[in-house]
């Protein structure tokens, strides 16, 4: 074969692989273009959107909180943020000298924030108008402003526990925190197209993404029966001083909570200015022993098994034994309450009476109605931080952990669970889920959900729920609850002071939760209130001196607001006139037998553990209810003596105490006492003068 034919076939094969090497060359531009535009194509267009797009938020309108009858418990106000747009600031140091004066911040941490390699970055959240105005004055360029939600609580503290509070972007505590997910909504934003470095193209696209509003929440709460609930806790927490109060209204019909407080509290428009433990709802959260009020799970109970008998006779010497261990009975100093009959025994809240009632119960029986009321688990109410309590187990429910479970010492409950399980026997014997929230509902007002009473198991006949009623009607006609009766209406209650555990499990000496329970009205009960007052350091320390009253005062107030008419055939009635007991010489703890049932209220002047005087004397016949002074110490008049604080007392009041101390009153103006000269705990001679400044109440 020549040379050219040679050469030919060279050429040849060279230019076919030539051709076949530029074919899947193209065949693979082809495969890599198709890959591109129909594969990642979107990918692709996503990155290059977020290259060339930049966005400013817009938040969401957080869904508003409404009591029961859709007034505004919390709502949203329009607020504004203040956001740099870092590539778009050209003279940095200039821009953060002028602006960090207005925004209150370290010009240094200004000039950080917009130096950053960011599209946007906030420089400070939530500014007021006028700030927001000074701002926009400065005219930066680089610098914007999205428009945000502002929370705020048109009632400062009320209901403040409950409803919780707002951080920058999400709710941190109460209902705000249980239900984020409902109120926050959905956040929108502002769209804008910028260049390479982030500056915004003047004629480009911009567009607007529409945020959605939260959804709003329809409470149980009434928003009155919350204020007059907690205008009495602010009066106690004034008069008596105590540590802490927990108050919970609920209608025991439904399980709807009506009003629910602890004190103290906070103000959730300036949260950060409190201490973190006012945050949590406490009627939810704490945990302490109960006391008589949980007597009435152990009458229930009793009852309900066939065990009690009301006018069966039974003897207390002051204390019972059981397994070697003498447990006492609070009349225990003056031996006991003598005979009386097992009517008598809850009228007089008698702790080796109950103790028999329980034994007859027996410890197995007596443990499943504990937990069948509720105790020892959560309710599931829907707010956060819940407690369980702590119930003995079967293997720890020995004789005395029996005898003094049945009297209310040695278990822990919340007071949620106390109201709930008395709930149970104000609406015939069903326990019923609490719940705070009514409806949720859209911004169009729409309903979403709602919810209904959710009975969670019947625990007592109602046979026996009547019966346990009437018992508790008398204990308020009759009893330690005679504080509480309101005239016209029938009452039903149960009193309770109960030592107060400290750590490591032991007992405060002096230190005791004073409690309340009871329904109205007992024919047809519509509300139940539960209160419990915490270590008060100043006056009684008896349940029927301080809680009682309180109830009293709230029910009668809550009974006129409800429009709830009176009884048409009170059952039982107490006394509208009582005779004064004399106290003269008396300890405190001989006196407080003698006022447990005596349908009057003590106010204590001075201090000591003996009476010295009274006012009115022992003997006058006075209305039911009347206030009687009483002055405590281990001095009477004599050469010197100590001068007592007035404040807040009447011209009469005042008169009659320094007349039992021997000294003489010299009075300006009218109303309560305002200032005095010379100042408390002067030691002054007898007979001396203290002039004392009368004003109005609310006056200047």
């Amino acid at each position: 074969m020549s040379k050219a034919a040679v050469s030919g076939i060279i050429i040849k094969r060279r230019l076919m692989l030539l051709f076949v090497v530029m074919a899947a060359t193209v065949l693979a531009l082809l495969m890599r273009l198709f890959y591109i535009q129909l594969v990642i194509a979107g990918e692709l267009q996503a990155k290059a959107w977020e290259q060339w797009n930049r966005s400013i938020p817009a938040r969401s309108p957080r869904g508003s909180i409404y009591d029961r009858k859709e007034r505004l418990l919390a709502g949203s106000a329009s607020a504004q943020s203040v956001i740099a747009l870092p590539p778009q600031i050209q003279d940095k140091e200039e821009a953060a000298r002028l602006l960090a004066p207005l925004l209150e911040m370290e010009e240094s941490r200004v000039l950080e924030l917009i130096s950053r390699r960011s599209a946007t970055v906030y420089l400070k959240r939530l500014v007021d108008e006028e700030t927001a105005f000074a701002v926009r004055k400065l005219n930066i360029r680089g610098i914007a402003f999205s428009q945000e939600t502002r929370r705020f609580y048109p009632h400062g503290s009320l209901a403040s526990q409950l409803l919780g509070f707002v951080g920058i972007d999400e709710g941190l505590s109460g209902l705000e925190h249980f239900y984020e997910l409902v109120l926050k909504g959905r956040d929108g934003r502002i769209e804008f197209e910028s260049d390479g470095r982030g500056r915004r193209i003047p004629q480009g696209v911009q567009s607007y993404i529409q945020p959605k509003d939260g959804n709003d929440l329809l409470l149980t709460i009434d928003q009155t029966i919350q204020y007059i609930v907690e205008r009495e806790m602010e009066r106690v927490m004034l008069s008596s001083k105590p540590k802490g109060i927990i108050t919970i209204a609920v209608d025991p019909r439904t399980g709807e909570i009506l009003a629910i407080a602890g004190k103290p509290d906070f103000d959730p428009n300036r949260f950060a200015d409190f201490p973190s433990e006012r945050w949590k709802l406490s009627p939810v959260t704490n945990t302490f022993e109960p006391g008589s009020t949980f007597k009435l799970v152990t009458l229930a109970a009793a009852l309900e098994e066939g065990k009690f008998n009301a006018r069966e006779g039974f003897f207390c010497r002051g204390a019972i034994t059981v397994a070697g261990r003498s447990i006492g009975c609070w009349t225990r100093g003056r031996g006991g309450h003598g005979a009386i009959s097992f009517e008598k025994v809850v009228l007089g809240s008698c702790n080796p009476g109950f103790i028999t009632i329980g034994q007859r119960i027996g410890s197995e029986k007596l443990l499943s109605y504990i937990r069948a009321f509720g105790f020892g688990v959560k309710s599931g109410i829907d707010v956060p931080g819940e407690s369980t309590g702590i119930i003995f187990t079967e293997k720890q429910f020995g004789p005395v952990e029996a005898a003094t479970t049945s009297f209310g010492q040695g278990v822990s409950v919340t007071p949620l669970q106390q109201a709930m399980a008395v709930a149970a026997i104000a609406n015939g014997g069903y326990l019923m889920k609490p719940y705070v929230v009514k409806q949720v509902r859209d911004s169009e007002g729409n309903v979403l959900e709602k919810r209904e009473p959710q009975v969670v198991r019947r625990v007592l006949s109602g046979e026996t729920a009547r019966e346990v009623t009437r018992i508790m009607e008398l204990v308020v006609t009759e009893g330690s609850g005679i504080n509480a009766y309101i005239e016209g209406y029938r009452i039903a209650g149960k009193t309770g002071t109960a030592q107060k555990v400290g750590p490591g499990g032991v007992y405060i000496g002096g230190e005791y939760i004073l409690s309340f329970v009871g329904f109205a009205p007992a024919e047809d009960p519509q509300i139940l209130i539960y209160v419990a007052v915490d270590a008060p350091q100043s006056g009684p320390q008896w349940g029927s001196q301080t809680s009682a009253p309180m109830f009293r005062r709230m029910m009668e107030d809550i009974l006129k607001y409800l429009n709830i008419p009176s009884a048409k055939t009170p059952v039982n009635e107490a006394p509208r006139m009582v005779e004064v007991p004399d106290l003269m010489r008396l300890s405190l703890e001989e006196a407080s037998d003698v006022l447990e049932t005596s349908g009057l209220l003590v106010k204590f002047i001075g201090s000591g553990s003996t009476i010295l005087n009274q006012t009115p004397k022992g003997g006058a016949r006075v209305p039911l209810h009347t206030q009687i002074l009483v002055y405590l110490g281990g001095e009477a008049a004599g050469e010197e003596v100590t001068v007592p604080d007035l404040s807040g007392k009447s011209m009469r009041e005042a008169g009659e105490i320094l007349g039992w101390l021997g000294l003489r009153m010299n009075f300006s103006g009218s109303g309560i006492a305002r200032s005095q000269s010379p100042a408390p705990g002067t030691r002054v001679p007898a007979n001396s003068v203290v002039s004392v400044e009368f004003r109005n109440p609310g006056g200047p």
